[in-house]
């Protein structure tokens, strides 16, 4: 969904080689405000590492990023203010309490403890704000990483495995965040849940082998492939060969 002709991203024949392994092969896609981009593949696709990437954590081995209209190899601190990441696992500082994390975090950002309060409330984590992070289950782990990566408010929130570990109501509650906040900004989810894909994402890009299979609407890509769901068009996506 484009609110306006200018991308909030843009990712140019991006391309990332460990040794031997193409894990990410010429993959371009342009994204925009109100955009919320459904990364879907099978585990190894080379979904986590295109976000290690765009967030800045992973250098690419060609291609180029541009966040708000600039290469992050040029400007990688614009870059890294302007993205929210949600990382795969949601590290967390184990030994210290969640506020002292959180205050940490936003000390970082330059910002204040106004900050740490709003995000807290917004993931719904105000009442272990004294708990330690490792004492806290795997959902509430994660539901503190989403409150650290919209911290700063960023128009660009990439969110790996956002609801992983998550009992059905986090599950519902994040994935209501992740809507209401989707009008201002562009959101960008890896996943492996076609459900996650189908009832919270507005578009759908799927990636297999590294590379993209498939970039669209639900619609579209049930369209393309004559097919009913999006389990059929996946499977019927990622089982073709190159």
């Amino acid at each position: 969904m484009k609110k306006n002709n200018n991308p909030t991203l843009s990712v140019t024949d991006l391309k990332k080689d460990f040794d031997s392994l193409h894990a990410v092969q010429n993959i371009s896609f342009s994204a925009y405000t109100g955009d919320i981009i459904a990364l879907l593949g099978p585990n190894g696709a080379g979904k986590s590492t295109l976000m290690n990437m765009i967030a800045g954590y992973l250098a690419p081995s060609a291609g180029t990023i541009e966040v708000l209209g600039k290469n992050i190899a040029d400007h990688a601190l614009y870059a890294k203010q302007n993205i929210g990441f949600l990382p795969e696992g949601s590290p967390l500082y184990p030994d210290i309490s969640v506020k002292m994390f959180l205050c940490y975090m936003a000390e970082l950002r330059g910002l204040n403890k106004d900050a740490v309060t709003k995000a807290a409330q917004t993931a719904n984590i105000s009442g272990v704000m004294q708990q330690k992070n490792e004492c806290l289950s795997k959902g509430y782990q994660r539901r503190v990483g989403f409150a650290q990566s919209i911290l700063h408010n960023p128009p660009i929130l990439l969110l790996d495995e956002p609801t992983d570990g998550l009992d059905p109501n986090q599950k519902d509650h994040i994935r209501s965040l992740i809507k209401q906040m989707a009008a201002e900004k562009t959101i960008l989810i890896s996943t492996h849940l076609l459900e996650e894909a189908e009832t919270v994402c507005n578009r759908i890009i799927i990636i297999d082998k590294g590379k993209i299979k498939a970039d669209g609407t639900l619609k579209q890509i049930l369209t393309k492939t004559k097919c009913q769901t999006l389990s059929e068009a996946f499977r019927h996506i990622t089982e073709q060969e190159d």
